[in-house]
């Protein structure tokens, strides 16, 4: 299916179309009682037009029941700003080895009992699990996150690390079954499993570009092939008005690549500009940074110390503007992860690379400090993304 079957459906049909595939590209494991669960009706009725557009256009996979609907990304491959910002590494581990115990548990189960059968899978997966404070804290964070999305059900009790109260766990095995993304029989490492999960759709470039302008903020040339690469300069005007037509994006292509912005701010997790202390210094830290020697391809190399440096002049210069319970050093890990996670910035051999895209922005700050009440604590960083309007550039 192309974008041209939407000509079939009338106005009101059209938009609802593009309603449910904003909500599933952002709420990939949508259920009832869960973050607009209240679209599930709306998703069934229109099903088989979003798995025809999700398949034809991304190579999506969409499976739609009554009390889901469920769509498979591909995975984020090797890209380490991409994640559930709740879990650590260590939470990660803990939420693979929970799923394997859940397979066996049937549709109740004791928080003990689930525990001693995460501890078992991980001893046959040869995965140390201690007592530790912080390891129990990780297999809680894992548990929480299942019943954040629904799989695991608090019907006597809590998941809890404060508490050693007992808890019965209800498993929705249907949910439990549409959870895992990547294809677990077919791949026989970890490192295979991430490759195959991260694999092109059908379509080969057309699928592999697309779906990065539509999962990430920038999308930079230089890191595509040369036949993507020379794709996507081709059809840049057609995807900008598919990618519009569709989801609702709006693309803006430049030398370096192409940013695609969502102007209802709802297709992100990652917002920028923003109101909060790391993102209005990493605004600001961005002239200053860029003013250095740009290699061959336009990206700026800089130092961490540099860094600390610009946003402690900042901190300085502006003491009433920022979070008190800010400290330098953390800022400064802050600002460059959330640069990193908007392709803005890369490591690079002796430090940082700033990608030429950052000279989209060139604020200057206030003559004088914001006046008022500071920020009780900043935003987590999570929360940010790409562009807001009426930004200079």
């Amino acid at each position: 299916m192309s974008a041209d079957a939407l000509d079939q459906l009338g106005e009101i049909d059209q938009a609802d179309v593009v309603r449910c595939a904003r909500v599933l590209l952002r709420r990939p494991l949508l259920r009832v009682g869960g973050q607009d669960g209240e679209l599930l009706p709306l998703v069934h009725r229109h099903r088989a037009v979003l798995i025809d557009l999700f398949a034809g256009l991304l190579g999506y996979r969409l499976v739609v029941e009554r009390r889901f609907a469920r769509l498979y990304k591909t995975g984020p491959g090797q890209d380490p700003t991409r994640g559930e910002p709740t879990l650590t590494p260590r939470g990660y581990a803990y939420l693979a080895l929970a799923l394997a115990a859940l397979t066996t548990v049937g549709q109740q189960t004791l928080l003990s009992r689930l525990v001693t059968d995460i501890r078992a899978a991980g001893t046959q997966a040869g995965v140390a699990v201690s007592d530790d404070l912080s390891d129990l804290r990780a297999i809680a964070s894992a548990l929480r996150h299942l019943v954040a999305i629904g799989v695991l059900t608090e019907t006597e009790g809590t998941v809890s690390t404060e508490s050693s109260a007992e808890a019965l766990l209800t498993v929705d095995t249907t949910l439990l079954g549409q959870l895992v993304a990547g294809p677990i029989g077919t791949a026989t490492t970890a490192t295979e499993l991430v490759g195959l999960a991260a694999r092109p759709g059908p379509r080969g470039v057309e699928h592999v570009v697309r779906r990065r302008l539509v999962e990430n903020p920038v999308t930079h040339y230089a890191d595509l092939t040369d036949e993507q690469a020379a794709w996507l300069r081709r059809r840049a005007r057609a995807e900008a008005r598919l990618l519009e037509r569709c989801f609702g994006l709006v693309t803006e292509t430049r030398l370096e690549g192409v940013a695609v912005t969502d102007p209802q701010d709802y297709l992100t997790d990652l917002s920028f500009p923003g109101q909060s202390t790391v993102a209005r210094i990493a605004l600001l830290a961005l002239p200053e940074l860029l003013s250095g020697q740009a290699d061959e391809r336009g990206w700026v190399a800089v130092t961490v110390e540099r860094v600390a440096a610009v946003c402690a002049e900042l901190f300085e210069a502006y003491p009433a503007a920022w979070s008190k319970q800010t400290s330098v050093p953390r800022l400064v890990d802050d600002v460059l992860h959330l640069l990193a996670a908007l392709g803005l910035a890369r490591r690079g051999e002796d430090g940082w690379l700033l990608s030429p895209a950052a000279h989209r922005w060139q604020p200057s700050a206030d003559a004088t400090p914001r006046q008022g009440e500071p920020e009780e604590a900043p935003e987590p960083v999570e929360r940010w993304s790409l562009f807001d309007e009426g930004v200079p550039t």
